[in-house]
C-alpha cells in the first residue's frame, strides 16, 4: 500500500499506523483501514513488541516514471514517518524504480543509471523534498520486458538491497547495546 494519494479525501492509510508499525505494535495479520485508525484495544495491536517486530529500516520505493515523483501531500505525509522514524533512529533509504522509463539514456544502455542528468534532477528534487540525504538513494531497473537476466540490472538491485541489509544490521547493531 503506497502513499501516491494521500490526501485526507482518499487517505489509503493512516500516518498514525504507519508510525504503530514502525515501533513494532501491528500484528502481521492487520489489515491497514482507511476508516479508521489501529487501536489499542485492537486484537492486531502488539503491546509488547520485540526487536524483531520493529521496523530496521524504512525503505521508500518511488517510482521516476512518472512526471512529478510525489504530490506536496504525499511529500508532507513521508516527511512526517521520516520524523517518526528519525526519532526511533531507524535508518531511511529510498529506491529509485523504473528508472528506464524515466530516461532514454538508460532505457538503452542501464550503465547510464548514473551519469543521467534527469535521474540526477529527480533524485535531487526529491531529497530536497523529503530530507532523504543523496547517498541513500539508490537507483534501479526494473526487469520487464526481459526473458533472460541482465547482470547490469542485476548489479543495481543488489547493491541497494546490500545497502539496505547494511543499515540495518547497523541499526540492530546499536540498538543491541542500548
Amino acid at each position: 500500500m503506497g502513499l501516491k494519494h494521500t490526501n485526507r479525501a482518499n487517505r489509503k492509510i493512516h500516518v498514525k499506523d504507519v508510525k504503530q508499525v514502525l515501533k513494532g505494535h501491528v500484528k502481521h495479520e492487520y489489515m491497514f483501514n482507511p476508516e479508521c485508525k489501529l487501536s489499542k484495544d485492537s486484537r492486531f495491536y502488539n503491546k509488547s513488541p520485540t526487536s524483531k517486530d520493529k521496523v530496521h529500516v524504512l525503505v521508500c520505493i518511488i517510482d521516476t516514471s512518472t512526471e512529478g515523483l510525489m504530490s506536496e501531500e504525499g511529500a508532507e505525509t513521508l516527511q512526517d514517518i521520516r520524523d517518526e522514524a528519525s526519532e526511533l533512529g531507524i535508518p531511511q533509504v529510498a529506491i529509485f524504480t523504473k528508472t528506464d522509463e524515466a530516461c532514454p539514456k538508460i532505457e538503452q544502455d542501464v550503465k547510464n543509471v548514473y551519469r543521467s542528468k534527469v535521474l540526477q534532477k529527480k533524485m535531487e528534487e526529491f531529497s530536497a523534498a523529503v530530507g532523504i540525504p543523496m547517498n541513500c538513494i539508490f537507483s534501479v531497473r526494473n526487469y520487464s520486458s526481459e526473458i533472460s537476466f541482465n547482470n547490469d540490472i542485476n548489479t543495481l538491485i543488489l547493491n541497494a538491497l546490500s545497502h539496505i541489509i547494511s543499515f540495518g544490521e547497523d541499526f540492530l547493531n546499536r540498538n543491541q547495546r542500548c
